[in-house]
């Protein structure tokens, strides 16, 4: 019987570069907590140090000031001396897992579009941020970090500074951001990392339609007392297992184990204010992978910190739980390859090949045929460019579920012969990708 294996999956939310003027972190503290301070670096140090009456508040916003947490990579200078470090076979070597590989990165990208304003000087533009890491993971190239998806739900007012949670107010923004990375870079997505920690049932209905890894559930043993987060405010998984197996969640509630497809699992935080990864935690998931055969340990936090000090804080975390746990093997893993190998060690993966997709033209008919696998929604997603330069993202006709799909050029879409590309792509039901590209 083959060992038990807990694979160790590090997420980050990847955003780039981001400041916070010293005026904006005493606006944060106003907002969260209603207290009205004057911004000076004097002030911050005795916050930091708990130093001022605060009427009880003293440890909770020195929680949030902490400095660790103010040392942001405002430039992507900083962010590329980090990965410099921080993705060099050295810094990957200092522990290897019990199959000879170092450390690994599943990079959760986002595009940041569709803001009114700009005020943390964030890297504005479809595949800014994408292309940047792309080229990051293509040069260290060692073939075990992934690219994989995060997207941060806007308020109406466009202000980026909302911890916003309706996909339905930002679906232009949504379906762009996916058109344009599957036509221009022939991406598309399979593991998800929910903005803010958030989903709601407009989220849960549109990643089922199309992601089927979700590395979302933040449940924890207690509710987090930072003031702005209590009742379940933004990343609400009060409801959800404290496992470390993951679930399929129930139509009805995100938060229940049900029928749907896609498998939710647990990921807490490192390097931040709260739900962070305790020992406790990590001995959890050790003693799951012992029970079940196979579990996924995996955790998250922002390039826009220093990512360093996060993977030394767990490294000791599972380096502790080992010698408890010495029949568990450990595997350091993508988010994408963690999850199919862990559905495949518990008999839960489908027995079925790669997902294939192939395109074709009937004069100004589309027509799409899945030729090995299944895809994990009932369409794949079509995305194309005009000549004018839009990016339109639409709806198949259903000509035969789970096999052929076709989308007429007209009058009524538009004409064949202003359109410049075509791409469909699809996550298959076993978290293969497949993504076809035609340029007319």
């Amino acid at each position: 019987m083959p060992a038990p294996v807990l694979q160790i999956v590090h997420c980050i939310d990847t955003e780039g570069p981001l400041q916070e003027p010293l005026a904006a972190t005493f606006e944060r503290i106003k907002s969260i907590f209603g207290i009205d301070l004057p911004p000076s670096a004097h002030t911050l140090r005795q916050l930091q140090q708990r130093q001022i009456d605060l009427g009880g508040l003293e440890a909770e916003v020195a929680q949030v000031v902490r400095p660790d947490l103010l040392a942001y990579n405002n430039d992507w200078a900083a962010i590329a001396a980090m990965l410099d470090d921080a993705m060099s076979p050295a810094f990957r070597n200092q522990m290897r897992d019990d199959f000879g590989a170092g450390w690994a990165y599943s990079w959760h990208v986002m595009d940041h579009v569709g803001y009114a304003s700009n005020p943390r000087n964030k890297a504005m533009g479809y595949g800014e941020v994408f292309r940047f890491y792309r080229d990051a993971v293509q040069r260290a190239g060692l073939g075990v970090d992934e690219i994989n998806w995060h997207f941060h739900p806007l308020f109406p007012d466009g202000d980026p500074l909302k911890a916003a949670t309706s996909y339905t107010n930002t679906y232009a923004q949504l379906n762009q951001i996916l058109a344009r990375r599957l036509i221009d870079e022939g991406w598309f997505p399979v593991a998800n990392r929910p903005g803010f920690h958030s989903e709601r049932p407009d989220s849960h209905a549109f990643l089922e339609q199309w992601i089927p890894f979700d590395y979302a559930n933040q449940s924890f043993e207690e509710e987090s007392g930072q003031r702005d987060l209590r009742g379940g405010r933004f990343g609400d998984w009060r409801r959800a297992p404290l496992e470390w197996t993951g679930y399929r969640p129930s139509h009805r509630d995100y938060q229940r184990p049900g029928e749907m497809n896609r498998r939710i699992f647990r990921c807490l935080n490192v390097g931040t204010r709260f739900r962070e990864l305790r020992q406790e935690h990590v001995d959890q998931a050790f003693a799951q992978a012992t029970s079940t055969g196979s579990a996924i340990l995996a955790f998250a936090d922002h390039d826009y910190r220093d990512i360093r000090p996060d993977v030394q804080r767990v490294r000791e975390l599972v380096s502790n739980a080992r010698g408890r746990h010495g029949a568990v093997q450990i595997k350091f893993n993508g988010a994408v390859a963690a999850a199919r190998e862990h559905l495949a060690a518990t008999g839960q993966a489908p027995a079925q090949p790669p997902l294939q997709l192939a395109m074709s033209f009937d004069d100004s008919i589309l027509s799409v045929r899945c030729t090995a696998g299944q895809c994990f929604g009932p369409q794949p997603f079509l995305a194309y460019k005009t000549r004018a330069g839009h990016y339109i993202h639409d709806n198949f006709d259903v000509q035969t579920p789970e096999e052929h799909w076709t989308y007429v050029f007209d009058a009524q879409t538009v004409p064949l012969d202003q359109v410049e590309s075509i791409a469909v792509g699809s996550a298959g039901i076993d978290g293969s990708v497949a993504v076809v590209r035609h340029r007319l």
